[in-house]
């Protein structure tokens, strides 16, 4: 059994070296080899792809809430193509996420996962439920959870095959997402049922990944009513301890759902759909049960090519019982969510958009929090104004989130930004933005919530170039500045009890730079990439702040690259690689020990026979097997899998 070794200065440019070296020479071996005569090159047919020029003019919804060009968009986004998501072999939500190189994030185990933006991205130990300041929705719906705020990525397992793109926002959301966009947005959008039609069923086995297999099939009623249904099951096996040994945190889960997408006319169209899950995970000797449904309905009327309306409500039940030392916990969240967007025209430079919203969620948990079942409300409202100061050169946008909420009451989200397009290679944008975190059931609720907790807030200045200085690269850059106040902290009390609670005594600043680029290598080799640097400051505002609370806010790498490489080597070949860098993360206070910088890759090559696809894909093959976060080890691993599509 492989154990992890630590990493000294002398051997860390070996560590880094080697598998570069190894990675470049996988990847520039075809090139040597292989002809560019159109013989050679794939059939539009037999592998999808999109050129330099379909991916500039993807449409993005996540900024304006409208579809605009990816190459006009005021602001640090990076999409995940359906492509991309395909050709990484990749098997879970989270996975995918990784190949957005403005995400940090750190697999805890077989089933946890930490993902954020722009750091903070909680206590290593902690398996990414801290991890407070990214909003996420799939399909419109929000998956972000009220009790210690962040998302449970183990019960978040949408069919891949399905979605259309991923949209990563890193910077505040907040005017157009609502409470808990504050370091970024993660919108991720599933195809349509019409784009569903037909069979697919899918199959896999390996050494991490114990087994899994998918199907889904899609219908039509009548010409203007498209259906599919679908199912997954999958079970995975144990990480390993870091001390040698088993970590017993092997993960199984089914789901199922379905979709319908009613065309009424051209004017109106009605999507119904909802998913229905159940799983087991362990837990050290320990076991954590969960089960959820969720039901969602959106209307949307076009009155013109500059007026739209959306009219969406959703309901979603999760439930899960926790492994505890001494009695596990029980809980079990209800949401009813309504939301309303509208869109209009004013005069010929501007366009409105506003909205108003009630979500009512309620909880129920078997003990820790008082009371015990708790109703949290939560009104808003918001409105956004595009000015075109110069036609086809200069924009700002201005608007505002307004929120109500039963644990902080009033909140105020407000944004501006100004873009600059001199020529559709170009664009420069800026924008200064306000954004919170609503408190969570965990601090307000906890046995040490004796302090009225208000909600973390930050202010955030942003400056990104996107260029296209040929047609075969693209690049875009992003820096930011951002300021904190009223962070999570855990105070000495001056009641005897209890001797800590949970306060607002901590601010911060954090600042960094986000570089992505692609660049279309050939008609058959297309690379995508890019590189993060982050760091962040924390400081108490209280002399009774314990020195621990610095780190309830994460601890978070410095340096992070990503690159994916995709070639179709020949009609029915494909070879492709993803890697990645991350530097270490530091020791705290001797309690939690160090996580080395570690560099990993994982291979795919697939061949496609008519109706059929057969893929190998090797995950995380580096010699020394590695840690992310907390006190398990990432196994090296391998699959096959085999796919058709009828």
């Amino acid at each position: 059994m492989n154990k992890l070794h630590p990493i000294n200065s002398q051997s860390r440019s070996f560590f880094v070296a080697y598998p570069m070296l190894l990675f470049t020479l996988l990847a520039l071996l075809p090139v040597a080899v292989l002809s560019q005569s159109k013989d050679t090159l794939p059939s539009p047919q037999a592998l999808k792809r999109l050129s330099l020029e379909d991916l500039m003019n993807i449409e993005v919804t996540s900024i304006s809430m409208r579809p605009e060009k990816l190459t006009e968009v005021a602001s640090a986004i990076q999409v995940i193509t359906e492509e991309n998501i395909h050709r990484s072999g990749v098997l879970r939500l989270p996975e995918a996420l990784r190949l957005a190189s403005n995400l940090q994030i750190s697999q805890a185990n077989s089933h946890d996962w930490a993902v954020t933006a722009r750091g903070f991205n909680g206590l290593p130990s902690a398996g990414g439920i801290v991890a407070n300041k990214l909003q996420v929705t799939i399909d419109g719906r929000s998956v972000y959870s009220p009790l210690y705020g962040g998302v449970f990525w183990d019960v978040q397992n949408t069919l891949l095959e399905d979605v259309d793109r991923i949209e990563v926002v890193s910077g505040p959301g907040g005017t157009l997402w609502g409470a808990n966009a504050v370091n970024g947005v993660i919108n991720i959008v599933s195809k349509s049922a019409k784009e569903t039609q037909g069979l697919y069923v899918s199959g896999a086995a390996g050494s991490f990944l114990q087994d899994q297999i998918e199907a889904r099939h899609g219908f039509r009623i009548d010409s203007n009513i498209f259906v599919r249904v679908y199912g997954q099951r999958f079970d995975q096996r144990d990480t390993k301890l870091d001390t040698g040994g088993n970590a017993l945190d092997a993960w199984s889960m089914t789901q199922t759902g379905f979709r319908m997408d009613y065309y009424q006319s051209k004017s109106n169209t009605l999507t119904f759909q909802g998913d229905f899950y159940w799983g087991e995970a362990n837990e050290s000797i320990r076991r954590l049960v969960t089960n959820g449904q969720n039901l969602l309905a959106r209307f949307t009327h076009i009155f013109s090519d500059k007026s739209n309306l959306s009219i969406q409500a959703y309901f979603d039940r999760t439930w899960r019982n926790t492994p505890d030392a001494v009695n596990p916990l029980s809980y079990e969240l209800t949401t009813y969510d309504l939301d309303i967007q509208h869109r209009f025209a004013l005069g010929k430079h501007q366009s409105i958009l506003w909205g108003a919203g009630y979500r009512q969620q309620q909880d129920k948990v078997s003990h820790t929090l008082t009371p015990l079942s708790k109703d949290m409300p939560l009104y808003s409202g918001f409105i956004q104004d595009e000015i075109t100061l110069l036609p086809n050169l200069l924009k700002l946008t201005i608007g505002s989130k307004f929120l109500h909420n039963v644990f902080s009451g009033f909140d105020l989200q407000p944004t501006a930004r100004l873009a600059w397009t001199p020529n559709i290679k170009h664009t420069i944008w800026t924008s200064v933005s306000g954004a919170v975190r609503t408190p969570s059931r965990f601090d307000t609720d906890a046995a040490i919530s004796r302090v009225k907790f208000q909600s973390e807030k930050i202010t955030a200045y942003e400056l990104g170039y996107r260029v296209r200085p040929s047609d075969l690269v693209s690049l875009s850059f992003a820096t930011f500045y951002n300021r904190y106040n009223d962070l999570r902290s855990l105070d000495l009390n001056i009641d005897p009890q209890p001797p800590i609670v949970i306060a607002n005594s901590q601010r911060a600043e954090s600042w960094g730079i986000e570089l992505f680029a692609n660049f279309q290598a050939t008609e058959w080799w297309h690379l995508r990439g890019g590189y993060t640097f982050f760091k962040k400051e924390v400081w108490a505002t209280s002399d009774r702040t314990l020195p621990v609370s610095v780190h309830l806010e994460g601890v978070d790498p410095r340096n992070m690259v990503m690159l994916q490489s995709n070639m179709d080597l020949s009609k029915n070949f494909a070879f492709d690689i993803v890697s990645r860098y991350v530097s270490g993360l530091p020791s705290i206070e001797n309690l939690i020990p160090e996580v080395p910088a570690y560099f990993t890759f994982d291979i795919r090559a697939a061949w496609l026979v008519k109706n059929f696809e057969i893929s190998v894909v090797g995950q995380n093959l580096l010699e020394n097997e590695h840690g992310e976060t907390g006190s398990s080890i990432i196994p090296r691993s391998i699959y096959g899998k085999v796919t058709c599509k009828f």
